[in-house]
């Protein structure tokens, strides 16, 4: 059932990231209980919440000395903990690392935040948009000669924050079971944007990239790396970049027998080929395109909208999608030899395991029923 199977993860509840990083988590076979709070006990399950998949819930007051104290008991038996709220407010619940540590010396404590636990404006609130612009990601993103286009949130919120936190819990599990000692694991949407830049910095570092968006090799300025519509309002994707691959393009295309196209890549002639080179490919469908392209060293592919990518042959044959309580969604993900993780159960109800979760910890029916009496839990 997965590579983590038998690590216990506490997540608190969150939004974006965190809980992208627990779905990972979750994914490769770690049990992973979620601080829920107790206000949203009674809502129902909603199962398309993908990146709350494979998740226990227990309803916690945090603002109840007996709730956080439930928390603790439940992160001595843990193997990881996560949470994403601004600095200094674990701390004030009476949850932060120092305190934990005193209950798990081992446990590996993750902290998701944009800006990171230090920093002049570690504490301002913030958004991917914001995160990848200040490590310099968002500038070198969309067309010449308009603004930075956001690449969704994946760059900031998950590339560089959830899988990152993912990455480091992963780490820190490996030095744990050698040195018996937890630690902090402090992933930064910044930090994390900034180390997805690192082989275009180097290309800056060699004066290889300006920065001029849509004038560079890989930000659509080269005619051989980048998108084009087709006669039906479609797109496709072209990335001939090595000589054989740009040859045969040519060859497909029927543009080998023009000189200006020998000139590869001379970056002054790279406008005027993108502009031929559309003339060239919004003479034919997408299928069209397909039929001539698709599963050559062109390095070419079809633009597919979601619809389309699940139904794709190739997706097929890998089961890159999968469907559960009617949702469609990806299938863990990278794929494993031995441990081959499964595709967790949909999200639960806020607080639907709460009894059972106690129960596992050892307290009573009448301890249970205590706490809920108190408000500590729900």
């Amino acid at each position: 059932m997965g590579p983590l199977q038998g690590k216990r993860v506490i997540e608190l509840q969150g939004i974006g990231p965190g809980p992208f990083c627990g779905m990972m988590l979750a994914d490769m076979g770690a049990e992973i209980i979620r601080i829920d709070r107790s206000a949203n006990v009674g809502r129902a399950a909603n199962v398309s919440d993908i990146l709350a998949r494979g998740r226990k819930s227990i309803g916690v007051d945090l603002k109840n000395a007996e709730g956080v104290e439930t928390v603790l008991k439940l992160l001595e038996s843990a193997d990881v903990v996560i949470e994403g709220f601004r600095p200094g407010v674990m701390e004030r619940l009476g949850l932060g690392p120092d305190v934990c540590h005193a209950r798990n010396p081992k446990l590996v404590y993750g902290r998701m935040t944009g800006w990171g636990q230090f920093g002049e404006i570690s504490k301002a609130a913030g958004h991917d948009i914001n995160y990848i612009a200040l490590s310099g990601a968002l500038h070198a993103i969309g067309p010449k000669d308009t603004n930075p286009t956001p690449p969704l949130n994946l760059v900031g919120d998950f590339g560089g924050g959830g899988m990152l936190l993912a990455f480091g819990i992963a780490s820190a599990l490996v030095e744990a079971a050698q040195s018996g000692k937890g630690q902090v694991v402090d992933a930064a949407m910044t930090d994390g944007s900034a180390i997805l830049m690192n082989a275009i910095f180097g290309i800056m570092n060699r004066d290889g990239w300006s920065h001029d968006r849509g004038t560079n090799l890989l930000d659509g300025g080269a005619h051989f790396y980048g998108t084009y519509e087709t006669a039906d309002g479609k797109h496709v994707s072209i990335g001939s970049m090595e000589p054989q691959f740009y040859a045969l393009l040519m060859e497909k295309t029927g543009l080998d027998s023009d000189p200006d196209f020998k000139a590869q890549m001379d970056r002054n002639e790279w406008p005027q080929l993108r502009v031929k080179l559309a003339a060239v490919m919004v003479t034919k469908t997408r299928d069209e395109w397909d039929a001539i392209m698709y599963g050559s060293d062109i390095c070419y592919a079809p633009v597919l909208n979601f619809e389309e990518a699940t139904a794709n042959k190739h997706n097929q044959d890998r089961a890159t999608f999968v469907e559960q309580d009617g949702i469609t969604q990806a299938a863990p993900a990278p794929r494993f030899s031995r441990t081959e993780p499964q595709l967790p159960p949909s999200a639960v109800a806020p607080g639907q395991q709460t009894d059972e979760i106690l129960g596992s910890l050892g307290l009573s029916d009448d301890e249970i029923a205590a706490l809920k009496s108190s408000g500590a839990i729900a």
